[in-house]
């Protein structure tokens, strides 16, 4: 019986010894403030715009003068939209037109966008003011105008393209702009192409969080499921969906 017991206390000992020695307490708790404060690095100062313009270390793609910042993705050609007089760019119909891409390749962006519907109404369902901010041309979401027009609720306005329905329905009348404020990570691929972490979006439309943190099943694709393939920085995508969608004052931060 005592064999017994001292096999336990040294068990025991040896246990407790292990779990000090493994312990991420390993260390004396701080008793004055100074030791828990953080002085360096700091971080960048950036300067918010003042009355909607863009922060002073953000990358403008439009600031309604010109197109610049973008071509056509079929064969990188001049943008055959409209340039507007009052600062905006609005979706050009007809053949041949198709979509508008910027130059530029991104990654984890912070992206400003707004955008708003044509005020004569024309259409319904999916056939009313849609368009699509693509994010890496993969990523999508949803321009539309649902104002008393229902369609499926994972393509609706502020969706993320049949992936993720929004938390809330935040369209200002059809006609007025709205803004998109997308806060975009971009997915991790392995070395043999495997997801190692899946790409993000938090959406705010017209400042009410309508996506939180989603974490996205793969790019958009309109028949079957999303599937991931291996993919870098790519461009943002504006979509033309034979909708006179428009839009202005477009800015992103890479993150």
């Amino acid at each position: 019986m005592k064999k017994i017991s001292l096999s336990l206390f040294v068990t025991l000992v040896s246990f407790a010894l292990w779990a000090q020695e493994n312990s991420n307490e390993d260390y004396t708790e701080p008793t004055k403030p100074e030791a828990t404060e953080i002085w360096s690095p700091k971080p960048p100062t950036v300067t918010p715009g003042q009355n909607g313009a863009p922060p002073s270390d953000a990358i403008v793609l439009f600031d309604g003068t010109n197109f610049n910042e973008w071509v056509s993705p079929r064969d990188s050609s001049e943008v055959k939209w409209t340039l507007n007089k009052d600062g905006s760019m609005t979706v050009k119909l007809g053949r041949g037109v198709g979509d508008i891409q910027t130059k530029r390749n991104f990654g984890d962006v912070q992206l400003h966008i707004e955008w708003k519907s044509p005020e004569k109404i024309v259409g319904d369902g999916q056939n009313r003011g849609n368009s699509g901010v693509i994010i890496q041309k993969l990523y999508e979401v949803q321009v539309l105008d649902n104002n008393d027009n229902e369609t499926y609720v994972n393509g609706q306005v502020g969706s993320v393209y049949k992936q993720s329905i929004p938390l809330a329905k935040a369209s200002v009348p059809t006609g007025e702009w709205n803004t998109y404020d997308i806060i975009y990570h971009a997915p991790v691929f392995g070395m043999y192409g495997d997801v190692v972490k899946k790409a993000t979006m938090t959406v705010l439309h017209n400042g009410v969080l309508i996506q939180d943190h989603f974490e996205l099943i793969g790019p958009m694709t309109f028949i079957g499921w999303p599937k991931y393939k291996p993919h870098g920085k790519a461009p943002l995508l504006l979509q033309n969906h034979n909708s006179e969608v428009s839009y202005r004052n477009i800015w992103v931060r890479e993150l």
